[in-house]
């Protein structure tokens, strides 16, 4: 018996899981995606029904038959998700309703990772007054999904590059202890892919590379429709493929890491040297104002086609499409998602990325590949945070 129930609590997580991830769907529709029969997804329909989960949204267009219902998660039913969105600098959170809807404005917390004083409960104290001041009860929440940097094995809920945790809890089971919700965390490029896969621009793709253009330069793969992540879950380090031109020291400890010449952090640094060297510019202006951090003032520049910052910008770009042009030789994906918050550049990205396409890569590989700029942007970490409770959750 235990084993029917489990198989039928399963049945109903993955219908609402279809119905977040698509929207609005029919029972045929529902029956397919979860490979089960049409009476056994109907009965859990109807139970989901009842509880407040699904609400049924009209008939489907009509195609000569009979019109099929159609349904969809119930916008009003409280249940809540908390996501966490983690940089190297940057921590940002929001609530959803089941609907994608945020219920809590974004909030901002300075947290430097790399700094040695970085204290984990300084994180938790930032979640717990978040849900706090939304008056949401927490017996409605779901729970909290993490998406971070570092070498993170979301199996084993460890980070092994930040928030260390010293008491011999992983990092997981130390935030779900003191926050009082299941928690899951992941690492923030894996997420953005699965971001883009459900929500953005590799929508019904199978094969697809999600570069997370940020304070790194990360990597997401989908391969056959779905995440990989290599034998021990560290797959995608695309930041750390030997391609600099310089010497410089990568946070990882080794030299020439392609991120020391593309993240957006390196980016901004060498607009402020150009700056401090004489250089003319408006982000001399724009640098000024501090309730920004330069990174995102480099960013506006690039919007607002500043010289220099379109510049920097594009040999950034041209090394990335340098890395690229390796991986489409050895993957030869359909697509190329340009992602993260480095995606806000928009289609100054893509000419230098391109040219070193064409430069290094095989014709004939290179023409299979498409290059897509993320129409997610700031918000595909934000969205693929909340969709690592969605997979998580059996919603009992």
């Amino acid at each position: 018996m235990s084993v029917i129930i489990e198989k039928g609590q399963r049945l109903r997580a993955d219908i609402i899981k279809c119905l977040y991830y698509k929207g609005v769907l029919s029972l045929t529709d529902l029956s397919k995606l979860t490979k089960k029969s049409l009476p056994l997804v109907t009965s859990v329909v109807n139970g989901l029904i009842g509880e407040g989960y699904i609400i049924e949204q009209g008939l489907a267009p009509s195609t000569g038959g009979r019109r099929a219902s159609m349904y969809l998660l119930n916008p009003s039913h409280k249940k809540y998700i908390v996501a966490v969105a983690m940089d190297q600098l940057i921590t940002r959170l929001t609530i959803y309703d089941l609907s994608r809807q945020e219920v809590l404005p974004i909030q901002n917390l300075d947290f430097n990772m790399s700094d040695e004083a970085c204290d984990v409960n300084i994180l938790i104290d930032f979640i717990n007054e978040s849900i706090n001041q939304s008056k949401i009860k927490r017996s409605d929440i779901i729970g909290v999904g993490i998406g971070m940097p570092g070498f993170v094995n979301a199996e084993q809920g460890i980070n092994s590059s930040y928030l260390f945790i010293k008491d011999g809890s992983t990092l997981r089971e130390y935030l779900t202890k003191k926050i009082k919700l299941p928690v899951f965390i992941d690492n923030d490029s894996s997420l953005i892919a699965l971001a883009e896969l459900n929500f953005g621009e590799a929508v019904n793709l199978r094969d697809v590379m999600v570069v997370n253009i940020g304070w790194g330069t990360g990597l997401g793969m989908i391969v056959n429709g779905q995440l990989y992540r290599g034998s021990s879950g560290y797959a995608g380090e695309f930041s750390h493929i030997p391609l600099s031109d310089t010497n410089n020291l990568c946070s990882c400890g080794k030299r020439g890491c392609l991120e020391v010449d593309t993240s957006l952090l390196v980016m901004a640094e060498k607009a402020e040297k150009a700056l401090a060297e004489g250089a003319e510019s408006s982000m001399q202006e724009l640098f000024k104002d501090k309730s920004k951090h330069h990174r995102d003032h480099f960013l506006d520049a690039v919007k607002a086609q500043d010289p220099l910052a379109i510049s920097i910008l594009s040999k950034a770009a041209f090394q990335i499409g340098k890395g690229l042009a390796t991986l489409i030789h050895i993957l030869n994906p359909e697509c190329i998602v340009l992602s993260g918050r480095g995606a806000k550049a928009g289609k100054m990205l893509l000419p230098p990325i391109q040219q070193a396409i064409n430069e290094f890569c095989i014709p004939r590989i290179a023409e299979q590949t498409t290059i897509k700029l993320s129409t997610l942007t700031d918000e595909a970490e934000l969205l693929a945070a909340a969709s690592l409770m969605v997979e998580n959750s059996q919603f009992e």
